[in-house]
Formats: C-alpha cells, structure tokens, sequence
C-alpha cells in the first residue's frame, strides 16, 4: 500500500537517481539501497522519473519496472510522485496508468518537449491530459530542457483544476518564483517547490514549501536540516547549511565542463559511497577513472566519505 499524499506537500522531495547496471537494464539492488539510503534521511517524499532521474533517456518498460519496485521499496513510508513527461500524451498517460497501479501518490507533469507550442496550445494540452490522469499532478517548470514555460497566467488556470496540487519550479528564474508566491500566496494548499538545490533554503525563507533537491541522493540528512532551519526561521543554521550545499554545487557537480557534469557528477559520488553504480542512460557516458578520483577528492574535503 502506497503513502497517500497528504496536502500541502512541504519539505525535501529527493529527485532520485536511476540506478542502473547496463543499457535498459536496472539495478535492483542498487535501487533497494538508495530507496533506504535516501529514506534514512528524514525525507517527506521522493520523486522518481525526473531530469535527475534520466526518465526521457529510459524505455517505457524500464519506467515500468522502475515504478513497481520503487513503490513497493517504499511502502507507506513516504509518498512517491513519478514524473510523466513525454513528447506524445499516449506515453504520458500509459506512465501514468502504471504509477497508478503501483499505488503511487502523484504525478509529475512538465510541458512535451521538442516541438514548440504556444501557452494557449500547451493550456489545452495540460487541460486535456490532466482530465484523464488517475492520480493528482504537480506541473514541472522546466524551460531549460523543455523548451517551454509555464507562465504565471497558464500556472493560475491550471492551478483552478482540482487535480493540479502545486508547482516544481527549475528555471533558475526567482523572479519568476516570486511571482508563484505572490499568485498564490491565498492559497496556502498549493504547494511551491524549487528544483536547483541551490536556491532551496532562500526559497523556503520568502514563502516557498521545499525543495526536490539531487543532493538528497548522495546526503539527504543535510537538505532535510537546511529546509527545517529555513522553515522556522533559523537564518544562523540555515545559512551554515546552505554553504555545504553551495560547495557540493560548486566542486561535486563541477569537475567536468559540458552540461552533463552534474548528473555524471552525481551519480559518481551516489557509487562513491557504495550505494549503486554510476552507469549512465545514452548518450551521457560516465566519468573515467581520473574523473572518478577527482569526485572523490572533492566528497573527501567536502567530508562527504572518509578519505
């Protein structure tokens, strides 16, 4: 039996990795691990099939898998939202259909990717899709893998159907996100949470609820006490703990200097502790053996694993 979603979602909802052992191919253990890992954690949710997750990268049959066993991992520990992002609205919905079935709490919907659409179009795209799904949804702003944005005008239309609980917002835009806060800022049900982990704690301090936050894979305990000390207000200790966050952001994701370094990034220091392999979804390859020792360099003096 899954965790039913209680309403308003607040706190640290890990984006969570994908384990996996070769091309198509998950790794269960490994999956197993970083479910317990991640819950140990103090987390309010996770959050499967996201960016972090390299959903659009897997077949629909790994997601599949990916859905089952996650749930079932979890149990009614937390609740688990599973992302259901794809070019066709068929594929989001049989995504859709399987999170259902594993008895998940919510879905994750960004705009489709790749063609471009008005905010008109994607209106009645979100309208039409939303209508249909079996679980409630949070929209995923994400314009920099998208191509598109949810303005402030199409999140407060979608806002008004029943189904939609709140907003992911990723764009790195905090002006934007000011404005989700003051769009809704009566209504104290709908949930404003922040991707970039770096952003996390300033975005809690002006009003926000929380944060999906990729660090939470490798130490989730540290993200769960950031947004604590920014929810009550403690700026000493949630300044001091945003600077830990900030210096994972800054050396852990960074060795590399194409796109993909966080991630690769990422998933290296997950493996680093021996909670899964680093393997990655093509066409991301992951880090070589000086890469990998230049990762662990940086956890080590981040005192993220023993030296």
């Amino acid at each position: 039996m899954g965790k039913p979603l209680r309403t308003p979602l607040r706190g640290i909802v890990p984006p969570m990795i994908t384990p996996l052992l070769g091309p198509d191919t998950l790794d269960s253990a490994g999956l197993e691990r970083l479910v317990e890992h991640i819950l140990a954690g103090g987390v309010d949710g996770l959050f499967i099939l996201g960016t972090t997750g390299e959903a659009p990268a897997l077949s629909y049959r790994l997601r599949v898998e990916l859905i089952t066993r996650t749930c079932r991992l979890v149990g009614s520990r937390v609740p688990v939202l599973v992302g259901i992002t794809d070019c066709s609205q068929s594929g989001s919905m049989e995504i859709a259909c399987a999170a259902a079935n594993a008895q998940a709490a919510a879905l994750v919907l960004a705009p489709p990717f790749y063609f471009p659409a008005s905010q008109a179009e994607l209106t009645g795209y979100f309208e039409r899709l939303i209508a249909q799904l079996p679980l409630p949804v949070f929209l995923y702003n994400q314009p920099g893998n998208t191509r598109h944005v949810i303005g402030t005008e199409l999140a407060r239309r979608l806002a008004e159907l029943p189904a939609v609980l709140g907003i992911k917002d990723s764009s790195l835009d905090m002006i934007y996100f000011h404005k989700l806060i003051r769009l809704f800022r009566d209504r104290p049900e709908f949930t404003l949470l922040v991707g970039p982990e770096e952003l996390m704690v300033e975005a809690v301090l002006l009003g926000g609820h929380g944060g999906m936050c990729g660090g939470a894979n490798i130490c989730p305990s540290l993200y769960v006490d950031a947004y604590r000390a920014a929810a009550a207000g403690d700026l000493q200790r949630a300044n001091r703990l945003q600077q830990r966050i900030i210096d994972i952001s800054a050396t852990v994701y960074r060795v590399a200097q194409d796109e993909s370094s966080y991630l690769r990034g990422l998933k290296c220091a997950v493996s680093l502790k021996g909670i899964c392999g680093d393997f990655m979804a093509e066409p991301i390859q992951a880090f070589g053996e000086a890469d990998r020792a230049e990762v662990r360099r940086r956890m080590v003096a981040a005192g993220l694993v023993d030296a």
